[in-house]
């Protein structure tokens, strides 16, 4: 059921997206009275779809392989690779009989339409939630730092106050893609002491294999226990693949739960070491894998004592409260929002163009590509609204970005062959177009089995 949560908000989210970007490309084409054939969600390859129906001179359809859509515009070399209808005259209603400047339009218009649904989407979030921060003033416990925090010099209960020199209001700037893209220049408060800790530009590749609480969170004070894991006879089971592939199944061990701890415990010490952060609790915990430990609890107001062995993965199976930093809340009128939300969106765009040039100059793995099998996880497995519109802008900035790439196939491939006709003010020719779009396919093509692959491999945990 889960699995069926997370494909059906990825596959509802994808839909809006390519029929709105395909539906830009539609319009653009109508406005200058170039003949569309067919607008489909989905592909229709080898001519097989799940249906469609005839309106004016357009098949509107679903194909079968959900990698995207298209529109087919008449007398354009796209993926449909129509050569027969290429030999023929050019007629007025076609795309190739158009100026250069109507096409060029025609291909932006999937890209603009992305652009301007991730503004609206991100402008109405705003509207309508406007945003919560972490004060970071008022994180007197600092931070806790991970493995990754640190590997450049960063220490629990350091207190960040400025980034690049300008003071630090909200917490989450310090682990957003100003710091983590860009490298920056952190001033930490340790103790009396102000120090300048640089964060270097290629630490998005390590965060890339890791969570974000591996480089720094708020410092949270330990309250109690909140959560107890205990066995489970229904869902502590082997998986059907377990079953299919014959592997070892090892029911899952929940040490604090054999051992007798109970929600609402006050956790005083592990290992006689006394604990007032959860970072501590975390580290003398996860030290300790596969080894005995003794834990001090209070409860009732009575000190309890428990021994136990912790798990392989470094957990005993507990879920802490936690005393939480204090948040912020800001509320946007409509109009007020429109730029809060146009930053937002414009910040993905830039993101994914950062990201690239990563990848290009060798500073962030290509590891870090995903499919649908990866987007579909990051929808998760409940349905949340605001989850999911968030997710869905990100995503249309995302392929506004894409599709942008100058790779033949692509609208970005397109722009480019227009941009040289413009100048050199003649058209390509067209066995270069044809030639360069069976290219592009086999690049897209290696692209998505790359992607698939590695997500794929992430779900094994390699």
């Amino acid at each position: 059921m889960n699995g069926l949560i997370m494909a059906g908000q990825l596959l509802l989210g994808l839909s809006l997206l390519v029929i709105l970007h395909e539906l830009g490309h539609f319009l653009a084409a109508r406005a200058f009275g170039i003949k569309v054939e067919k607008f489909y969600l989905f592909f229709d390859a080898w001519g097989f779809k799940l249906f469609s129906f005839k309106k004016g001179d357009v098949e509107y359809g679903v194909g079968w392989l959900p990698l995207g859509g298209y529109v087919k515009i008449a007398g354009m070399i796209d993926e449909s690779m129509d050569t027969e209808q290429m030999a023929q005259p050019a007629q007025p209603w076609e795309f190739r009989s158009k100026p250069a400047w109507q096409r060029l339009i025609v291909m932006l218009g999937g890209i603009i339409v992305n652009v301007i649904v991730g503004i609206i989407i991100f402008w109405m979030l705003t509207f309508k939630y406007g945003q919560s921060y972490t004060v970071n003033g008022k994180l007197n416990d600092g931070i806790s730092v991970g493995t990754l925090g640190k590997e450049i010099g960063l220490k629990n209960g350091d207190r960040i106050l400025a980034i690049n020199g300008n003071k630090l209001i909200r917490f989450e700037d310090a682990i957003s893609s100003k710091v983590l893209f860009d490298g920056a220049q952190l001033t930490v408060l340790r103790g009396n002491q102000t120090l300048y800790v640089s964060v270097p530009d290629t630490i998005l590749n390590k965060l890339s294999k890791n969570d974000k609480e591996n480089f720094i969170t708020p410092r949270y004070r330990m309250a109690s226990v909140a959560t107890v894991l205990a066995p489970d006879e229904k869902a502590d089971q082997p998986s059907f693949f377990d079953k299919l592939f014959k592997r070892k199944f090892e029911k899952p061990v929940y040490p604090a739960y054999a051992a007798g701890i109970k929600p609402g415990d006050s956790i005083l010490s592990v290992n006689g070491k006394a604990i007032t952060f959860f970072d501590q609790f975390k580290e003398e915990v996860s030290g300790n894998k596969n080894k005995q430990i003794s834990i001090q609890a209070l409860r009732k107001g009575k000190a309890i004592e428990f021994n136990l062995k912790v798990g392989k993965d470094g957990t005993i199976g507990v879920g802490p409260n936690f005393k939480m930093p204090e948040t912020a809340h800001v509320d946007f009128g409509f109009i007020e929002s429109l730029p809060v939300g146009a930053n937002m969106a414009w910040s993905t765009f830039v993101d994914n163009a950062k990201g690239i040039g990563k990848m290009i100059t060798g500073k962030l793995s290509a590891r870090n590509i995903s499919s649908p099998i990866g987007i579909a996880k990051v929808y998760g497995s409940t349905f949340d609204w605001v989850k999911f519109w968030t997710l869905t802008g990100l995503i249309s900035m995302a392929l506004a970005f894409m599709n942008l790439l100058p790779i033949p196939g692509l609208d970005g491939g397109h722009v480019v062959f227009l941009l040289i006709e413009m100048v050199q003010r003649k058209p390509v020719s067209e066995k270069v177009l044809e030639r360069a779009q069976i290219v592009g396919f086999v690049i897209l093509i290696c692209l998505m089995v790359f992607a698939f692959g590695n997500d794929i491999l992430k779900s094994f945990g390699k």
